[in-house]
C-alpha cells in the first residue's frame, strides 16, 4: 500500500459517530473519561469516487428505541473534538504535520455556551483517489419490518454455529465480495485474505480459543446504514452481534456484519 487514508478523531467529555457516505466508520465515548481520546483508522472501503459525505453527530442519540428530544447543554470548556480525514506521506504518522488534510472539523464548547445535542454536522468532502464503484452503492434499498429481522438473524446464528464449530467456509462464502473489494481497496490479494481469514479461525479452534454463542432474538438488533442499503447486525448494546467472548488463550474477537440482501440472500459487503 503507497499511501494509507485514514480518519482520526480525537476528543474530550464527549461523544461522537463519524460516518463516510452513510456508513458508520467510528464511534467514540469520552464523556465519563477524565482525559481525551483518540482513534485512528483506514477508511478506504467507504469511500466513493468524486464527492465524499463526510458526517459528525456529537454527543449522538442511542442506537435503539425512540430519539430523545434535542436537549439544552451549557458548555463548562472541557468538552471538544478534531476530526481529520488524512493522507499521510509514505512512512509517516497520520498526523497534521506529516500527512495531507483532506477534511477537517474543530468543535468546542466554550465556558457558558449554549448549544444542543446530539449535533449533527454535515461536510462534503473531494477524495483526490480513484476508487472503484463499490456493490454497497448499488445493493436495493432494504424493506423494514420483522420478516427482514427474522431472516437475519437466521443468517447471522447460522454464521456463529459454523465459526464456532471452526468451520470458516459459510463467513467465507458470504463474504466474497467484502474480501474481494477490502483487498482492492488496500491493495493485497483476495486469496491471502481469504487463506489467513480461514486459517486463523481454524487455529482459534484448535487452541479452543474461540466462545462464539449465536446471538439470541431478543438481543439482537438491526440498524439501517448506507440510505437503507445496508443493515448492520448488532446486539442490544449496539455491539457488533457476532463475536467470540475472550479466553485464557485468545483475546475477545468481532466480526462487523453490515448486509445487503438481493432475492432473499444476504451478502457481508462491509
Amino acid at each position: 500500500m503507497e499511501r494509507l487514508m485514514v480518519l482520526r478523531l480525537e476528543l474530550a467529555a464527549c461523544a461522537a459517530e463519524v460516518s463516510l457516505n452513510g456508513i458508520p466508520a467510528m464511534r467514540l465515548d469520552a464523556s465519563k473519561e477524565a482525559g481525551p481520546l483518540m482513534l485512528c483508522l483506514p477508511v478506504h472501503e467507504y469511500t466513493v469516487a468524486g464527492p465524499n459525505q463526510l458526517g459528525i453527530v456529537i454527543d449522538p442519540p442511542p442506537l435503539f428505541g425512540a430519539a430523545p428530544p434535542p436537549a439544552p447543554q451549557i458548555g463548562d470548556g472541557r468538552a471538544w473534538l478534531k476530526l481529520r480525514l488524512l493522507l499521510p506521506r509514505m512512512g509517516h504518522p497520520a498526523v497534521d504535520t506529516s500527512a495531507r488534510t483532506l477534511a477537517q472539523h474543530d468543535w468546542a464548547a466554550a465556558d457558558g455556551e449554549a448549544y444542543e445535542t446530539p449535533l449533527a454536522v454535515q461536510q462534503e468532502v473531494a477524495i483526490p483517489v480513484n476508487f472503484p464503484r463499490w456493490r454497497w452503492l448499488d445493493a436495493p434499498p432494504l424493506p423494514e419490518g420483522p420478516v427482514l429481522e427474522k431472516q437475519a438473524l437466521a443468517f447471522v446464528q447460522k454464521l456463529a454455529l459454523d465459526l464456532a464449530r471452526g468451520d470458516p467456509e459459510s463467513f467465507l462464502a458470504a463474504a466474497r465480495l467484502r474480501f474481494e473489494e477490502l483487498a482492492l481497496a488496500y491493495q493485497r490479494t483476495p486469496a491471502d485474505e481469504v487463506s489467513r481469514f480461514r486459517a486463523h479461525i481454524q487455529r482459534l479452534y484448535a487452541d479452543r480459543a474461540l466462545r462464539i454463542k449465536p446471538p439470541a432474538a431478543d438481543a439482537f438488533r438491526l440498524r439501517r446504514i448506507a440510505d437503507g442499503r445496508l443493515v448492520e447486525c448488532l446486539d442490544a448494546a449496539g455491539q457488533p452481534a457476532l463475536r467470540s467472548e475472550g479466553t485464557d488463550n485468545a483475546a475477545a474477537l468481532a466480526w462487523p456484519l453490515r448486509l445487503a440482501a438481493v432475492e432473499g440472500k444476504f451478502y457481508v459487503l462491509r
